[in-house]
């Protein structure tokens, strides 16, 4: 496909003639302008008005044709009858046109029709569907799939955000599950991948530059070995102006997100002097936590609570205050909100319920409202608060937890975020923060990721989301933070009842999870099927050293195992490395005749602990193998907290030596393997007992984020 500057100014005619006749989508002449002004290749085409002039168009273009009804009434024209191919005489053109002409008026009688569309015939090849459509979480997003009349019935279709580089509308070629068929399968030609990369390209540039048009729809698109051509175009434009979400800049957002983790001062407005009130867990939580900066009651009742003097109002509080936790019903929160911005508060921790998740959408669009004017960062509402370990701060009414370390975690719920504080506490996973997020009527994911990239205290952050406010935001900060930190994300309603309304293929096929998973991905994340494995991933990620490489041994002591753990690599897209001669050697010399050299390595059972040592020693230090996988089994020969200790002791010695890689076990055997295990976490190496499935999902996990990263070096 030849390099085509675009053409805006043509592009921008055809949509402000098409609004300002009040219509919502563009005749098929109309979308071949547009195709043309940004190198989108289509057929041979011209508009007759009668049928004579049907044939003269015919004869010039070369038959046979294809005809097509055109007009703005009528957008799916088979539907109406109104699409007649492979005419190949003057006379049936003439009979076509007729024909297509009655079947309008009978399908719309009140339609007006421009005429009708006299086409190149075009075929052969592959048929696949380009198009784009407005999400309402992440915007415009790219489609690219099988297409034809069974686009919806096969669902082969992959997602992008738009704008995309060439490089990655290549990748979406191999995203879809006929991709070998596209590069020629069974001796079939193999279509011209350039080219449909850059009809791809080329349709994510239209829609970012014309945010008005809503969806496009190329279907089919016959991509052959010489090149591409759309069949078929559909555009369809938005009936009202088109309104951006707003977006705060990064200083700005990050001078309120400090102030909200480190803060000097906290005021409780309902704090509260009774046991079981939700005030008094908030007032206990900060004091008993530790957090050493000051701590106000707010509460017109009370002189003082908890050793504390109280005041009526957080006007009236002597000093500065950073944040205020809101533990007062609904009906109040909006005037003391007020108070509270003119005191010039950075942060409202609303953990309020009664909001829009009730119905009450106007009181929280109140609140939203009075924060914006004062500046001020709301948290919530219908939260249980947030931790932030470093500053011992605990401004919720949920449980203590003072377990410090790298992980931070989101929760969009209460009751998960109490299922990451116990699972936490029970694995000893250190956490910097634990925040939740509710309604997300102002403070969202995106902000709580710009904070956490530049967090000295985080190292990786893990995300328990049921929607995104604004997906695009979301992708921008993703793509900043999974540089250096892993994002993983657990997002909830995976299996959506029904599928938004569209009027275009492609507006159908996005109207389930596909668009989060394909977007998530190209942002970098790793996302989490299920709860335990986001916060097993968050527990075991910033353990594992980054792997070098895609070579993946497995040493194992069961040969089950060992096909399992086989896979449980392939299902999670690692590579099991081709053991070359040399290394094959290597490692027989260490291993029983009986056993098996090749990947799996299998030691068999009954070996001692030097087996396990000597050929785990060598996958270590061999720079050609970059991450192993063990198997174990119980035996009385190497006991379980045996194989643990020179394990441990093992990887030690040779991460002392640099040679630090990811090592992740599974351990088969009697009740003493989990205490096997969990002696293995505490020294650094990824080991479950029972599973060959989890440790190998932890390891695809961390090469997921590895790869988005870009760290891999072979």
């Amino acid at each position: 496909m030849p390099n085509v500057t675009p053409d805006p100014q043509a592009v921008r005619e055809v949509l402000d003639k098409a609004r300002a006749e009040g219509r919502t989508g563009l005749t098929a002449p109309e979308g071949k302008r547009i195709c043309d002004a940004y190198g989108i290749t289509t057929p041979g085409e011209g508009l007759a008005t009668s049928a004579d002039e049907a044939a003269a168009l015919a004869a010039e273009i070369g038959l046979p044709v294809v005809l097509k009804i055109v007009s703005p009434d009528i957008l799916h024209k088979t539907e109406a009858g109104g699409v007649l191919v492979g005419l190949a005489t003057p006379e049936a053109v003439r009979e076509g046109y007729a024909q297509i002409m009655a079947a309008a008026g009978a399908y719309n009688a009140d339609a007006a029709i421009d005429g009708v569309q006299v086409q190149q015939m075009v075929g052969g090849g592959h048929e696949v569907i380009i198009g784009a459509v407005t999400d309402p979480t992440f915007g415009k997003v790219v489609a690219f799939g099988l297409g034809g009349v069974l686009v919806e019935v096969i669902k082969d279709v992959t997602f992008r955000l738009a704008p995309l580089s060439g490089d990655e509308a290549t990748r979406m070629l191999d995203d879809i599950k006929a991709a070998e068929v596209l590069k020629g399968a069974r001796g079939a030609a193999p279509a011209d991948r350039a080219a449909l990369a850059a009809m791809i390209e080329r349709v994510g540039a239209l829609v970012s530059d014309f945010p008005e048009i809503t969806e496009v729809d190329l279907n089919p698109v016959f991509a052959t070995a010489e090149g591409a051509i759309a069949a078929d175009v559909r555009i369809l434009l938005a009936a009202g102006p088109v309104v951006e979400p707003v977006r705060l800049p990064r200083d700005q957002i990050l001078a309120s997100m400090n102030r909200i983790f480190k803060p000097r001062s906290v005021a409780v407005i309902g704090a509260s002097g009774e046991t079981g009130k939700i005030g008094n867990s908030v007032m206990r939580n900060l004091i008993n936590g530790g957090y050493q900066g000051h701590i106000y009651p707010i509460n017109p009742k009370a002189p003082e609570i908890l050793g504390l003097p109280a005041y009526p109002s957080i006007a009236d509080v002597p000093g500065d205050v950073d944040v205020a936790v809101f533990a007062i019903p609904a009906k109040f929160v909006a005037a003391a909100l007020e108070e509270a911005g003119r005191k010039g508060v950075a942060g409202a921790i609303m953990i309020p319920s009664g909001f829009a998740e009730t119905g009450n959408v106007e009181g929280q669009q109140e609140i939203v409202e009075i924060a914006r004017r004062h500046g001020v960062r709301m948290l919530g509402p219908n939260i249980y608060g947030y931790y932030y370990t470093p500053e011992n701060l605990c401004a919720t009414f949920c449980t203590p937890y003072d377990v410090k370390g790298s992980v931070a975690l989101t929760s969009q719920s209460g009751g998960i975020g109490m299922a990451i504080l116990g699972f936490s506490r029970t694995t000893k996973m250190g956490v910097s923060a634990i925040v939740g997020v509710g309604n997300k009527a102002d403070v969202d994911e995106d902000d709580l990721l710009t904070f956490f990239e530049q967090d000295d205290n985080t190292r990786c952050v893990a995300m328990h989301l049921e929607d995104l406010k604004d997906g695009r935001g979301f992708f921008d900060a993703v793509q900043r933070v999974v540089k250096t930190k892993p994002v993983i994300v657990l997002k909830a309603g995976r299996t959506a009842m029904g599928a938004r309304a569209a009027g275009s293929h492609t507006g159908a096929l996005a109207g389930d999870d596909k668009v989060y998973d394909d977007i998530l991905r190209q942002a970098g994340v790793v996302r989490a099927p299920g709860l335990n494995d986001m916060l097993e991933y968050a527990r075991s990620l910033p353990l594992m050293p980054t792997p070098q490489g895609e070579n993946v041994v497995i040493i194992t002591g069961a040969g089950g195992s060992g096909v399992l753990l086989s896979d449980a690599c392939v299902d999670n897209g690692l590579t099991l490395m081709e053991i070359p001669p040399d290394l094959d050697e290597a490692f027989r010399a260490y291993i029983p005749p009986f056993g098996a050299a090749g990947n799996p390595i299998d030691i068999t059972g009954g070996e001692p602990p030097s087996t396990y040592e000597n050929t785990v020693r060598l996958g270590l230090s061999d720079p050609r193998i970059h991450a192993l996988v063990l198997g174990y089994w119980h035996t009385i020969v190497t006991p379980p907290m045996v194989f643990a200790e020179l394990i441990a002791r093992v990887v030690a010695d040779e991460r002392a030596k640099g040679n630090t890689k990811p090592v992740v076990a599974s351990l088969a055997g009697d009740t003493e393997v989990e205490e096997a295990c969990e002696y293995l976490f505490d020294h650094g190496v990824v080991a479950y007992p029972y599973t060959t499935e989890k440790p190998v999902a932890v390891l695809g996990a961390k090469y997921r984020w590895a790869r988005a990263a870009g760290l891999l070096s072979g």
